[in-house]
């Protein structure tokens, strides 16, 4: 499947094109909008779009785009505005995707707008698929992860977490006591080509923390990052 990607800024771009190239895409790109008008003349699959371009607005990239072509869109975007989704919307963008965003959201909702708009399922697996075999629960003292169900149960009683939190717990638990630095969570939990500011890890830590209702499951290493503990096991105090 060929992408055409038009957005100016290859500190973006660059990561994106990779990241999206182990998912078995080919991206095309585009700096302009002038110049990503003329690149769907090579009638790509789908075109992914920045609105906030060196020579015009995305907006009326989308408006020429849609006038000629039923090519799908996604818009790719810092404006977060409901009013700018609205509008991208009604021009004809077939999705529209604010940023900070994770490469495996953007490739989810690619597949999702090509289902809608062609009804067909064929597409490339990622180039490194396979994945472990899922475990059975893992206790933890009084906490037990069952990696299977994405369940966690504290003193037997279950405790709700978002599908985030349960990656995240899931992941400092494979390996209690070791710290994990902060940019091995966020390329592990997160994507390797995550796109916005680490404090989301920060807000994550923060909400398990109160759920599992003491601090000390999930330890600080100042300047590192985090780590699982048990409780009254290693005698550290939480930060």
């Amino acid at each position: 499947m060929r992408l055409l990607l038009i957005e100016d800024d290859d500190r973006i771009a660059g990561p994106l094109t990779e990241g999206l190239g182990r998912y078995g895409f080919t991206v095309d790109h585009a700096r302009s909008g002038a110049a990503g008008l003329a690149g769907t003349e090579g009638s790509p699959d789908l075109v992914l779009l920045d609105l906030g371009l060196p020579d015009m607005d995305g907006l009326d990239v989308c408006r020429s785009l849609r006038a000629r072509s039923a090519v799908p869109i996604i818009m790719i975007t810092a404006r977060g505005d409901e009013a700018d989704r609205i509008v991208g919307l009604e021009l004809g963008a077939d999705d529209y995707l604010a940023k900070p965003f994770g490469v495996r959201e953007l490739v989810a909702r690619i597949r999702a707008v090509t289902r809608r708009t062609s009804g067909t399922l064929a597409f490339p697996p990622p180039t490194n698929p396979a994945a472990p075999e899922t475990p059975g629960p893992q206790p933890l003292g009084a906490l037990e992860i069952n990696r299977r169900t994405r369940q966690v149960h504290l003193d037997k009683a279950e405790i709700p977490l978002t599908p985030r939190e349960f990656d995240l717990l899931a992941y400092l638990a494979e390996d209690p006591g070791t710290v994990h630095s902060r940019q091995q969570i966020m390329d592990t939990v997160w994507d390797p080509h995550f796109f916005g500011p680490t404090k989301t890890l920060d807000a994550h830590v923060a909400a398990l923390r109160r759920k599992l209702g003491d601090a000390a499951w999930i330890t600080t290493a100042r300047g590192v990052g985090f780590r699982l503990t048990v409780p009254g096991t290693d005698g550290e105090p939480a930060r």
